[in-house]
This record gives C-alpha cells, structure tokens and sequence, in this order.
C-alpha cells in the first residue's frame, strides 16, 4: 500500500513540475504572450466599446462573446501548435518521451496553462463588457458564458496539438497563422456573420469557432437559432479527428 501512495505521490511530483517548466517556458516568451493577451482585449475596446457606441449594449455583448472565441483561440492552438513542434525539432520531445513524465502528464500541463491564459483573456473581456460596454448579464450567463469558452478551447487544443506533432517549429506558426485568422474571422468572429452573404453565411458553418461562437450567442439570446445539437456535435466531431490525427502524430514522433 505504502508503495502505492509513493508511485502516485511521485506521479504527482512529477506532473507539478511538468506544469511549472511549462507555464515557465511561456512566460520566458513575451513575444507570445503579450499579443495573445491584448489582442482580443484590444479589438475589443474599438469595435465593442469605442466605434459600438451607436449600436448599444446589445453589440457589445454580442462582440464580448465573439471576441471571447477569438481570445481562447490563440494559447489553444498556439500553445500546443507552436510549442510542440519547437520540442520536437530541439529533441526535448524525444527526452519526455523517456522520461518519467507520462504523455497524458504532458499534455495536460499544457491544457492547463493554456486553460490559465484563456481565463485571463475571458475575466479582461468581462470586465471591460461590465465596465465600459454596458453589458448586463445575469451571474449564471457570466458563469456559463466562461465556462463554454473555457471547456471550447478544447477542440482548438486538438487541432494545435495535431499541428505540432506533424508540422515542423519552422512552419507551425505559418500554417496556425493560416487556420487561426481566417477561420476567425471567416466564422463572423469580427464582424457578425448575418451581415455575410449567403453563400459565406454557409461557409462559416464548416468551421468550429462558428459553432462555438453560436453557442456563447445562444447563452443570451443572440444566435442564430441554429440547433444547439448541431453546434456540439460539430465541435465533439472537431475534437475527436483533431485528437485521433495527434495521437498519430505522437505514434510516428516515437517511430522516430
């Protein structure tokens, strides 16, 4: 028994310390954290505070909302995109792989701290929507819009991890680039998606940050009134190939 308590205690230990290098190695990055942190904040402020005040409350929730998607989007697919493939290519992946620490262990400290900075990005946004955008939302909207967003990076999380086993450090942030903005802004994330025509009104609907941003609308009446179904099993779809065409990718890293 007592050897049991000590393998998870060190399981433990070792996870804790996995996490730390991890939030570590990002801090140590200014170049990612700073723009992954104000920008959806910034954008925010001129198109749902500063250039919506025409427009009313009504435009500043629905921007919160999308620019929310947009914020979570980043440390998603960047922190899983761009750091995995910078520790493959260096070798650090190859280590962990015989190391103590477990890939699950792995990969969740990097769910993890890229949990930690999409609540920093969600809380800015909260707090200028309440402040300066007059949005008013009742406590269980605010805990339920966070909570989508939070438990919603997990597809973008996939799809960066996916990237980051296949794709070379060289060519990962070129080709996360190339899925972030688009897609974001393809999805209406900018510029709500009824002012689309409507052949790229459909188009929008391909794309997994549409369908969760249709879910934050839903939570205070500003979707498109779309099937809530439609939208989960898009993203639960997102998550699934995402996540099988990841473990793929850490099958062949191991190969070789």
């Amino acid at each position: 028994m007592n050897s049991l308590d000590n393998h998870q205690v060190h399981r433990l230990t070792s996870f804790v310390h996995e996490l730390k290098l991890d939030i570590k190695m990002a801090l140590r990055e200014p170049s990612f954290i700073w723009p992954t942190l104000a920008f959806p904040l910034m954008f925010y402020v001129f198109f749902g505070i500063v250039f919506s005040d025409h427009a009313g409350q009504s435009s500043s929730t629905y921007l919160m909302v999308s620019y929310g998607v947009f914020g979570i989007m980043a440390p998603a697919l960047f922190g899983f995109g761009a750091s995995v493939a910078s520790e493959r290519d260096k070798g650090w992946l190859a280590i962990k792989q015989i190391s103590p620490v477990s890939p699950w262990q792995y990969m969740i400290a990097k769910l993890i701290n890229a949990i930690l900075f999409s609540l920093i990005i969600v809380i800015g946004l909260f707090i200028l929507g309440a402040v300066f955008g007059d949005v008013v939302l009742t406590r269980l909207q605010w805990l339920s819009i966070a909570g989508l967003m939070l438990l919603g990076s997990l597809p973008f999380c996939a799809i960066g991890l996916a990237i980051g086993f296949w794709v070379k450090a060289k060519s990962a942030t070129a080709v996360l680039n190339l899925i972030f903005l688009p897609s974001a802004f393809l999805s209406g994330l900018a510029i709500p998606v009824m002012i689309f025509p409507t052949w790229l009104q459909k188009a929008a609907m391909m794309l997994p940050p549409y369908h969760l941003s249709q879910l934050g609308l839903h939570l205070v009446d500003m979707s498109l009134g779309q099937p809530i179904w439609l939208h989960i099993a898009f993203l639960l779809v997102t998550l699934f190939i995402a996540s099988f065409i990841a473990v793929k990718g850490y099958q062949h890293c191991q190969t070789n």
